[in-house]
């Protein structure tokens, strides 16, 4: 697939991602077979007024291109001038696609015309991306939903809008703005919008498994596949979705030591990223999706929201890991690989 001039090597992206989408869990999917991944939604008035926290957010990696950082903003004036900062950027530092959030359903986000809110006014789409476009040295692209909700669902009459604007892609999470995160993704209207447009359409919604990623991408005929929940704490279900699509290979999952190992990486390349206090607590909830259905993780999560920083926390999962790797005494579970465990935080 090409947007652009920017070339992917399969299917299968990592979706923005509020809150989660830092780049060492970006890089790390980027390792496991991601085609391209994408910043976490930034502010468009952050930005033209060059907030340092706000650039902190578009910082990355080498090794993480191609990257798509993701604006969210109503006003068409103020996402061109953002865009501008993108593309005045020194070369290294600029990404390699701009993105526009016209998804987001939460109420502080809609509530400023931005995210989803955008769905409902098609004249305005039509500005900003002409207006981005215009300005931009790569190429913009736009994730919507399926409408504002049941009633108002105009998916393909917004895809044509951006095609016609200029926007050089769009990705579709197939469910309304009233539907959140709940119910079941309506993929029959990707492959509407695709059938519609002739820029490149990505899926998303409802892809769990690396086999959901291949029929999403069968039965809709789209470009690629968005890849969001799925890849928390399994960065693996790219390794997974390249091998079933490329060979026809069904890999397994990754192993507890894999999981914990991962987890202990993330946690050192956080602590690089941010610092070790703020790392510590970005990290709970990555450790959590880690262990996620392994031995008594429930105790384990509990421990890692209580640890007072990167080294605890780390001696918690290699001690956790070990416990694993015995199968012996009930890990975490009262027995004394608990209090084995509880002094190997203490003396993290």
């Amino acid at each position: 697939m090409h947007i652009g001039n920017v070339s992917f090597d399969s299917p299968f992206l990592l979706a923005p991602l509020a809150g989660v989408s830092d780049s060492p869990f970006r890089r790390l999917a980027r390792e496991q077979g991601a085609s391209a991944v994408y910043t976490e939604m930034v502010s468009s008035d952050g930005l033209v007024r060059k907030s340092r926290a706000t650039l902190e957010y578009c910082r990355f990696e080498p090794e993480e291109r191609p990257i798509g950082i993701q604006l969210f903003g109503s006003d068409p004036g103020v996402m061109a001038a953002a865009t501008r900062v993108l593309c005045e950027l020194p070369a290294e530092e600029r990404p390699d696609l701009i993105d526009i959030n016209m998804g987001c359903p939460v109420r502080k986000v809609v509530n400023r015309r931005a995210g989803a809110a955008l769905l409902t006014d098609l004249p305005l789409i039509r500005e900003i991306v002409s207006r981005m476009a215009g300005v931009s040295t790569v190429p913009v692209t736009a994730k919507i939903r399926l409408g504002w909700d049941g009633g108002s669902q105009n998916a393909v009459e917004v895809a044509q809008a951006l095609e016609e604007s200029g926007a050089r892609a769009v990705a579709i999470h197939a469910r309304t703005r009233a539907e959140k995160f709940e119910g079941h993704a309506h993929w029959e209207t990707i492959a509407e919008a695709k059938r519609a447009v002739k820029i490149p359409v990505i899926g998303n919604g409802d892809v769990r498994t690396a086999e959901d990623a291949l029929r999403l991408l069968e039965s809709t005929g789209c470009d690629a596949v968005m890849v969001g929940r799925a890849a928390f704490g399994d960065p693996w279900v790219f390794r997974r979705a390249r091998a079933l699509y490329e060979r026809g290979e069904r890999l397994p999952p990754p192993t507890a030591a894999e999981r914990l190992a991962a987890g202990l990486r993330h946690l050192r390349m956080m602590a690089e990223a941010v610092g070790p206090d703020l790392a510590a607590r970005e990290m709970r909830k990555h450790v959590a999706w880690y262990i996620k259905g392994l031995p008594h993780s429930a105790r384990v999560r509990e421990q890692a929201n209580r640890t007072r920083g990167v080294d605890e926390m780390a001696a918690l999962l290699r001690t956790y890991l070990e416990e694993l790797e015995r199968g012996g005494p009930q890990a975490f579970g009262g027995a004394p690989g608990a209090a084995a465990a509880e002094g190997a935080v203490a003396a993290g």
